[in-house]
Formats: C-alpha cells, structure tokens, sequence
C-alpha cells in the first residue's frame, strides 16, 4: 500500500507483500512436508524470480538494497508450513537468498505467518505488519521490527509482545481478516492502515486509525467495499496526474502529499485481489483525508469486470515506491497451472512476474505498465526485422537466436480497417470468453494476427499472443489482445484457460499497434500498445523447450499485417537467489 516516507531524503516505504493465504489454497497435508530431492528445469524460468525450489506466492528498500519478502513453502512444492523468505538486490534483477525474515514462533502467529506490507516510521526504522493465524484460527495483525537496524541486510525480525495490534472484533469475520497494506500518515497526526475482509457476499476494506502505531482503532465505516466476495491483498496508493508541472511518468511516495501543491495532483488507486476468482481489479479515484472516503472516478467500474492490471495468471500484486528512481513498481504472483504430482516432480511451484514501472495514463483513464529499465541489461543476441508484409493465412519464422528465453518488440501495421468485423457490444462484460470463442484458429478479417512463442518446429505446440480488430457502429474499432496457449502442450492434465483484455487504443488513428513479449520457457509474459494490456500465462510445452523452441509470426485474418519492425533479443540469466555471502 501507500508507502511513506518520513523524512525528506532517503526515508521511504517500498511496499511489502507476500502472498495471498488461506482459506482458498487447496491445502495437502501429506504433501507439505515432502522436500524435493532434485530439480527438474526443463520448464523453469531463467530471468523471472522464483526460489531454488519449492512453493513461493514484496519489496521495500532499506541501505542501498531492495528487499523481497515473500510467502514460502521451505519444506514442499505445494501451498503450507507458510514463512516469510527473504532476498536482496541492488537492482531488481540479480537476487541473493537469505535466511527466512518472519516465521511462526509466537502464539499470535503459532498457526501461520501470512501476508502484510512495510513501513518505514518517521525515525527511518522499517515496520512489518502481517497477519498472523492465532492458536484459534483467528486472523490477527501483528508488527515485528528489525533486530539490528544498522544491518542493510535486515537479517533479523523482532515481535514484541504486544501483539496482536489488531484483533477482529465481533463485526469482523475472523476467518477473512488479512493482509494489512502500508500505513499511511494523514494530516490530522493519525496513521492509517487497511486490512482486508467480507461481511457475506460484500468484499470491504476495513480502516484502522493510530497515533503511536501500537494501538489501532477501527474506523465506523471501511474505505471501500463491494459485492464481489472477500477482498484479500488490498493496495492503495497515489499516482501522479498526467501534466502536473512536477510530475509524469514518476511514482508519488506518500510523504510528498503533505505539499499541497503536489496533493492536488495526484489521483488514489485502489486494489483489490478477488478471492472467489482468482482475479484482481482497480480503480482510480479521489481520497477524501477528511472523511477518510474513497470514490472511484466515472468509467472504472467498480466490480469484478473492472479493469486489471494483468488480464492473466497474475495475482496477490503488491507496488512499491522506489526512491532511488523516484517511480512505483508493481509486483505480481503468478501461480502454476499444471498439476500437483507435476509440481511435486519438478520441485517446485509459482514465480513472480517481472517487476513492471506503473503510472496513470494520459487523461487519467487507466494505469500503464512496463517492465522495468534494469531487464534491458540482460539483452544478449539480437536479430530484427523490419517491413515485411504477411498476408492471409500465412506466417514466417524469427531465426538467428534463441527464443526460449527472449525479450521480442514488434510493431504490426494494418492495412485495410474497413473491412473489420462487426463487434457486438455484449462482448465488452467477458473478453476471455470472446478470446475462447475466437481463438488464435478461428479466421478472422483483421487478425488473428500475432506471434506464436514457444513454439515446436512443426508447429505442433504454440502458444499464440494475439490482436484482433472489430468494429463498432461509427466506424469506431475495438482491439481485442489474447494469449492463447490451447495448443502449447501435448500433456493433456494441464490447465490452459485462453485469457484476454480489451486494448484502449484508437488504432484507426495510425493504424498501427504495438508487442511486447517476455519468453521465459514457462511464462509468456505481454504487453500490448505500449503497457495499456498485459497478460500473463504459464505454458509447459513438451517439444519446444531450449534449442527447440521457435518463435513466429502469423496472420489468420483476411486483411494483410506488416511488422514494420521487431527486434529480439536472447535473455541472459542473473544470478538467481543463490545464498548471499
């Protein structure tokens, strides 16, 4: 949530998350203890952050060093036996593990260490808040401060005996009461926090009020709330208006906001994990210090069909403010989609997505997001090509490099819009249906058109990132963006949901639109015109795993497709969470 920085210089928050929790894993006693013996790599990623092995589902940057905190499975590649691991990096690519920073060893947390944020007080000590699972099963909020602060590595975590700071009281449903966001401090000296929650079918984000940050009342009215069941992983933060003199494209930390002139620049986001879905969505709006109200802009749509910030297997996101760039950078969870007894004979289960820069869109209409600058660094081989026109029904191969672990730029021109589909305005509710219904194998007029990533030489395993075009009554189009993976394995138990969003984008203006993809043998990872789309998906092909994994690009619609430029690049692998000296 909101990070806060107390003083004027290097005192920030870079906000903490760890993982979503509870009461929705699917949870398997007999196999959360059973450590994996080795390591099958074959579909493990080189450059996305995951752990040597087994089960992970949170940043914050202290002494020179950005910190990852995350919800862990030490013992087994299948959700339990929940730690808070811990690594560090100087620059969001390279990681070093340490030695887990919180785990269960007090009576408010005897049952389970689960997901919180940091803070970082005034007097520049970093705070923890989590939620704890007490002897009752209750979900408690507890602190816990670094034992050492003059460690930049934060080894070590202390609770006080205080805690819990707070408890659900008889208002609050103590099964669904979890992951407190960063605190943030409001101009009447009172710090604030959210903790997420659910009275019946109604998600909510409850509000708690301190001035010492040890005793927290709860407010009489959540910030937020709405009927799309339990909301967990809660966020909220501000976000700079595009054109404020002082402001664009860089991130706003909360201590900014007690300038009044940069106050009024600025616009809240709030989000919220869906734990009946699996899904997360956003919306923009303005916040009221006063009442302690949050209203969502006009156009964000404030339920389950709202807007995303990842439109794939992506959830339990949290951001951050990075100081040392002056930007916020959101982190997202994206879990397996292949089976237990895989899990179980790989070693090991879920990654992050790529640490992505976030900020508000001209005119305020949705946030963008890119990967951060630091990945160019792991560019290795390069090949490109540039004006080559694909007519219908036809593709060609992206040849010179290697694509399984790549990072690919293209930008498509379309020739002829006119002859777009027509777009039934009942489509705009679920784009992932419209996607399943017409896939990367159903010919259209203007696309499918796209990459095939991951895939095997004969084309027998692909997974298809696509653009389709429709349009709307006034001659006004509709860009639909897929990831199609129905055809990226022979193995027949893996899950493989097509997943989709809308791109907001007036592409008759240039006729033009833009890709990005990052490859990363068991993820594809996308975003489309310039970051306004991105979807994730886990793919676990059989055949086009290492030298023989393709990359193509293809055209099932009617109307030819140039790719007026694409640039590849093979991807090296960082150092990835070997032990720090």
């Amino acid at each position: 949530m909101m990070a806060v920085m107390a003083t004027a210089l290097l005192l920030v928050v870079l906000l903490h998350w760890a993982a979503v929790v509870q009461a929705s894993h699917t949870v398997y006693p007999e196999l959360q203890s059973l450590e994996a013996t080795q390591v099958d790599e074959t579909s493990r990623t080189g450059y996305h952050f995951q752990p040597p092995k087994h089960w992970i589902n949170g940043p914050m940057y202290y002494k020179g060093l950005y910190h990852l905190f995350y919800q862990y499975n030490p013992k087994g590649s299948v959700w339990g036996n929940i730690v808070w691991a811990h690594s560090v990096s100087t620059d969001l690519i390279d990681w070093a593990a340490l030695d887990p920073g919180i785990y269960p060893s007090k009576p408010f947390d005897v049952n389970g260490c689960w997901s919180g944020s940091a803070t970082v007080l005034p007097s520049g000590v970093p705070v923890m808040m989590y939620t704890g699972i007490d002897p009752n099963e209750h979900q408690v909020q507890n602190v816990a401060y670094p034992k050492n602060l003059s460690d930049p590595f934060l080894h070590e975590w202390v609770k006080p005996n205080y805690n819990p700071i707070i408890s659900p009281d008889s208002g609050i449903n103590a099964s669904a009461f979890r992951d407190p966001t960063t605190a943030w401090y409001g101009p009447d000296g009172h710090w604030r926090l959210l903790v997420g929650s659910k009275v019946n079918d109604r998600g909510l984000v409850v509000l708690y009020r301190s001035r010492d940050f040890k005793r927290w009342v709860k407010a009489h009215h959540p910030l937020h709330s709405g009927h799309t069941g339990m909301w967990e992983c809660p966020d909220f933060f501000p976000v700079a208006v595009h054109g404020g003199s002082r402001h664009h494209r860089r991130g706003v930390d909360t201590a900014e906001l007690r300038d009044r002139d940069v106050a009024e620049e600025v616009k809240y986001v709030l989000k919220v994990s869906l734990d009946l879905t699996r899904y997360e969505y956003y919306t923009v709006g303005s916040y009221d210090h006063g009442t302690d109200r949050y209203t969502p802009d006009a156009g964000f749509p404030d339920n389950d069909y709202g807007l995303r910030y990842d439109y794939g297997d992506f959830y339990a996101s949290k951001s951050f403010y990075d100081p040392v760039k002056r930007r916020r950078i959101l982190w997202g969870w994206a879990n397996e989609s292949d089976t237990v007894p895989d899990d179980r004979k790989k070693g090991w289960a879920g990654i992050q997505a790529i640490p992505r820069k976030l900020w508000l869109s001209p005119g305020g209409k949705q946030l963008i997001q890119w990967p951060v600058e630091e990945i160019k660094a792991l560019r290795g081989r390069h090949v490109n090509v540039s004006d080559k026109v694909v007519k219908s029904d036809q593709y060609f191969e992206v040849t010179g490099f290697k694509s399984a672990q790549s990072d690919v730029e293209v930008a498509f021109e379309i020739k002829d819009l006119s002859k777009a589909e027509q777009f039934n305005p009942a489509w705009l509710r679920d784009p992932q249906a419209l996607c399943k219904k017409r896939g990367a194998r159903v010919t259209g007029e203007v696309g499918p058109f796209g990459l095939w990533v991951l895939a095997s030489g004969d084309l027998t395993e692909r997974t298809a990132v696509l653009f389709r075009v429709f349009k709307t009554t006034g001659s006004r189009h509709v860009v639909l963006m897929c990831n199609d993976p129905t055809n990226s394995t022979f193995e027949t138990q893996v899950y493989r949901p097509t997943f989709a969003g809308f791109v907001n984008v007036d592409i008759a203006q240039t006729n033009k639109i833009s890709l990005r993809t990052l490859i990363d043998h068991s993820v594809v990872e996308s975003f489309g015109a310039g970051g306004k789309t991105c979807i994730l998906t886990r793919v676990y092909p059989k055949k086009a795993v290492g030298d023989d994994a393709h990359l193509f690009v293809f055209n099932h619609g009617e109307v030819d497709v140039k790719v007026v430029k694409l640039d590849a690049w093979e991807m090296k692998t960082p150092k990835m969470n070997a032990p720090a000296e």
